[in-house]
């Protein structure tokens, strides 16, 4: 991620969960930098808002109770266009209720509306998980969407760990030209 957020930049955090990433962005983001964070927990945004507070890094953050697939109505219309990395880390909250999925019909849309989001040579970061149902639905979207993607306007890469048990996260790497 270093290679895409300098400080001052704007980045979104596209489900914020236990706050690690929304953390990583911020830092990388620096003090001058911005981050919105989205979760539709208030648990997950409590524990963001810890950790952001307990590691110096709040005043840099938004914490938004809303949906990933909204994200474009809390950016202003100068910022579109002009973030610097997305990243979604799909599934469900750990330790909490993982009948409270991250779904492929707004996961998809909202990817879609991210690569409107990022600027030229920005980064759209998917970390998936298909080991429950809902996981495997996104992953095969997600997978059928990035390879139908410009390849004079998007770079794609998909990495996956064959030889490990238990599906292990995948990731999935968007960058706009």
């Amino acid at each position: 991620m270093e290679e895409y957020i300098s400080p001052g930049d704007l980045v979104i955090d596209a489900t914020a969960g236990n706050g690690n990433d929304t953390l990583a962005l911020a830092k990388l983001a620096g003090k001058g930098g911005k981050v919105l964070a989205f979760d539709i927990q208030q648990e997950a945004l409590k524990k963001t808002e810890s950790l952001l507070k307990e590691e110096g890094f709040f005043d840099v953050c938004r914490l938004i109770l809303d949906s990933h697939h909204n994200m474009g109505n809390y950016l202003a219309e100068e910022e579109k266009g002009g973030v610097s990395a997305i990243v979604f880390n799909l599934g469900y909250l750990p330790r909490a209720n993982k009948e409270l999925t991250t779904k492929v019909q707004t996961t998809l849309p909202a990817v879609e509306k991210s690569l409107e989001f990022i600027k030229p040579n920005g980064i759209v970061v998917l970390i998936v998980y298909s080991g429950h149902e809902e996981g495997m639905h996104e992953k095969e979207a997600l997978l059928s969407f990035a390879s139908q993607l410009s390849e004079k306007k998007y770079h794609t890469a998909y990495l996956s760990y064959p030889n490990q048990k238990k599906n292990p996260p995948e990731l999935l790497l968007i960058t706009k030209k």
